[in-house]
């Protein structure tokens, strides 16, 4: 509740001075107490309608100083007391009104016929106003960022002016204080945004960039791999061109055995079955790889049999599993169909492969890697289905506190033996993508994951 310092009537002090100061002082306590654990926009609020109580005026401002659509300067209302209750914030043009040079940082100060001496001023022909007081929020820089002002309906005569000052001088730069910290506030959340944006980049970019070198060493394995049937299948293309030239030479004599003629037949037969063998071996592994390589970056939702899937896509990475000494075992239903990305499984699965291979058997193989996979209904929609993938190998296991890392970006146990550290990060990622989650770790024995992954209908 205010309590008047003057007669409503004739203005008249209903105080003498050292009253004035004990009440003025008695407000100070007041607003500084109701607004001592408020910030930004909340303090702003507390400050109007106290400040509108304590110096009995219809109206109190707090506002910004912004850049309006035309160029010229304005006041965006951050809060605004009116009567008896908080009106909704506005935005208005600086020009023609008390305080349209708020920027040269001097007080404006209008006790009686405001409308008359700023005809041009809408908001004080709709708000009725007679008198006007109005202070600069300035910050520790020197700039200005709003405005703090009283408006009535009624005259303000120079005793209530000088509470109008004391009170405005003085939460004006608290009013500051929270602009200036809001504006420093937006500056560091911008700043953060965009290093948070570059950092998201660079590490997209370094996934991708594993992501290209794990096909480029499953080129370097599969180039290797295809070399030795295709080799096989030159030797045997060329034993059958010296079966011929001696079917040519027999077909050329005087006389013709059957049983030469059989036994070059027989030659002949045997190295084409060996070139088809071998041909069809070095087709098989680059139609993996290639099916392997176009699903990596393709998001294609596709029907898949899950076992000839994940069977084909083990048979790309056999030259690095071979090398490690690995065997693959699939406990996966011949008839179990399923509809997924298949690229993303591919890469799921890829490096949970490689991961094995990698930091599995630090002393080599051999091992076992076995991927169990089964579908799953879910209970609380009829419609709805799960892939369980199941995914475990025999060898070292996990450290606790490999455990709790593994799926952090850049964690890794190669650090400067090759690895990256992002090959269980982009599983990770992947399954969160997919709406699906990494659903148990352990290491007894060795390293078990489990995946559930959501299926299309």
């Amino acid at each position: 509740m205010s309590i008047p310092l003057f007669d409503v009537n004739s203005q008249e002090p209903l105080f003498d001075a050292e009253q004035r100061r004990t009440l003025a002082e008695a407000a100070l306590r007041s607003i500084t107490a109701s607004t001592a654990h408020a910030r930004g926009d909340d303090f702003l609020r507390i400050l109007v309608k106290d400040l509108a109580e304590a110096l009995d005026v219809h109206y109190v401002i707090a506002g910004r100083l912004v850049r309006l659509e035309d160029g010229s300067e304005g006041i965006r209302t951050l809060a605004l007391w009116g009567g008896d209750g908080y009106q909704p914030n506005i935005e208005y043009s600086l020009q023609h009104t008390p305080c349209q040079d708020v920027t040269c940082q001097s007080m404006c100060f209008h006790g009686s016929d405001i409308q008359r001496r700023f005809p041009f001023d809408t908001l004080l022909v709709d708000m009725q106003a007679e008198s006007y007081v109005g202070m600069p929020l300035i910050d520790t820089d020197g700039k200005t960022l709003g405005i703090l002002s009283a408006i009535d309906t009624r005259p303000i005569d120079e005793n209530k002016r000088l509470l109008a000052l004391l009170l405005l001088s003085i939460f004006s730069a608290r009013g500051a204080a929270e602009l200036q910290h809001q504006e420093r506030t937006q500056q560091l959340e911008e700043i953060v945004r965009v290093r948070t944006e570059s950092l998201l980049a660079a590490q997209a970019n370094l996934i991708e960039q594993e992501q290209m070198a794990a096909l480029g060493s499953l080129v370097a394995g599969v180039s290797h791999e295809v070399n030795t049937p295709i080799g096989v299948a030159l030797t045997a293309a060329s034993s059958m061109g010296s079966y011929a030239d001696q079917l040519v030479q027999l077909l050329g004599g005087a006389k013709v055995s059957r049983a030469e003629l059989i036994d070059i037949a027989e030659s002949l037969k045997g190295a084409a079955a060996l070139i088809e063998r071998n041909l069809a071996r070095a087709a098989d592994l680059i139609g993996n790889f290639k099916q392997l390589a176009v699903d990596q970056v393709s998001e294609y939702v596709a029907d898949l049999a899950l076992h000839d899937y994940v069977h084909g896509l083990v048979s790309a990475h056999s030259p690095e599993l071979r090398k490690a000494a690995l065997g693959v075992e699939l406990d996966i239903a011949p008839d179990c169909q399923v509809r997924l990305a298949a690229g993303k499984l591919s890469q799921i699965l890829s490096n949970l492969l490689m991961n094995s291979a990698r930091h599995g058997y630090p002393q080599g193989g051999p091992g076992r890697i076995t991927i169990r996979a089964r579908i799953e209904e879910d209970d609380t929609d009829a419609a709805a289905r799960w892939l369980l993938l199941d995914f475990s190998d025999d060898g070292i296991g996990l450290a606790p506190a490999v455990r709790e890392h593994m799926f952090e970006p850049f964690f890794t146990t190669k650090r400067g033996q090759g690895g990256s550290g992002l090959g269980m990060h982009i599983v990770y990622t992947i399954v969160q993508q997919l709406g699906g989650q990494v659903c148990a770790i352990d290491s007894t024995p060795g390293c078990h994951i489990q995946i559930r992954l959501p299926l299309a209908s």
